[in-house]
């Protein structure tokens, strides 16, 4: 079976749609495996821009494959490659976009955590079970959630255990919209293209500047946002957008 399907859509759209839909999309080692090495792929390929990440039938992911705690102990955690699968998705330059239906639960959470726009239809659920298994989220739930929605939301999620339906999370500032059941792939698609119809140079600027405000101060973050300012002001596309706006058409950005 392909753990991960692909479909590349014109204007440099890729979709990667996790598919074990027997275990619910759990990310399993070697689901997370394939999915890092084709987010790592399509960062290096120039002709995508935009990479949206979604599950098969109806559910995004199912929380991690738990069979796999049955064979771990504290020296074998210590000496999981998980967390490097983990930075590799998180080190994309080019945007992530999380289209969600069903579950979303644990390391589908955290994964979600790890896209830049998560859209979710309205039967979606979100969560953080671990505590409920007698350990803790550990693939930036604890991190990425606060950062995302706040200290008190964050913690009513990560210490309960709960799930938490679309509407609830959109509340909490974790999505950015909620769609009709089954419509968020749609909608996901059209807000990638867009994106992607942008110039490539400035939008994988704009993102890694709005992701340091996560690392840094206010003042640092400012001297980061200058500087990436002032280096896509030197770009051919910066050249072309400028031009394309006062002569009335279209640009063609070129990643130059």
């Amino acid at each position: 079976m392909t753990l991960i399907m692909k479909d590349a859509y014109e204007g440099g759209v890729l979709l990667l749609t996790l598919n074990k839909p027997e275990k619910k999309n759990a990310l399993s080692d070697d689901l997370l495996a394939a999915l890092a090495d084709e987010i790592d792929a399509a960062d290096l390929d120039d002709e995508l821009r935009v990479v949206v990440i979604t599950g098969a039938e109806g559910c995004f992911a199912a929380g991690a494959d738990i069979n796999r705690f049955n064979k771990f102990d504290n020296i074998s955690c210590r000496r999981d490659q998980r967390p490097k699968l983990w930075e590799q998705i998180a080190k994309c330059a080019k945007p992530l976009i999380a289209a969600v239906e069903g579950w979303c639960l644990g390391a589908g959470t955290e994964l979600a955590l790890h896209c830049d726009i998560v859209i979710a239809g309205e039967r979606a659920q979100f969560g953080l079970p671990e505590v409920t298994l007698g350990i803790m989220p550990g693939a930036g739930g604890t991190q990425r959630l606060p950062r995302t929605i706040g200290k008190s939301d964050a913690m009513l999620m990560a210490l309960s255990g709960d799930r938490f339906d679309a509407h609830q999370v959109k509340a909490m500032g974790l999505i950015s919209e909620v769609t009709g059941e089954g419509e968020s792939k749609i909608r996901c698609l059209e807000i990638a293209r867009r994106i992607a119809r942008r110039a490539p140079l400035a939008v994988e600027a704009a993102k890694r500047s709005v992701l340091q405000s996560y690392e840094t101060g206010l003042t640092s973050g400012l001297v980061t946002e200058r500087d990436l300012y002032v280096q896509i002001f030197a770009t051919k596309d910066r050249v072309e957008g400028v031009s394309a706006f006062l002569q009335k058409r279209q640009a063609d950005f070129k990643r130059l």
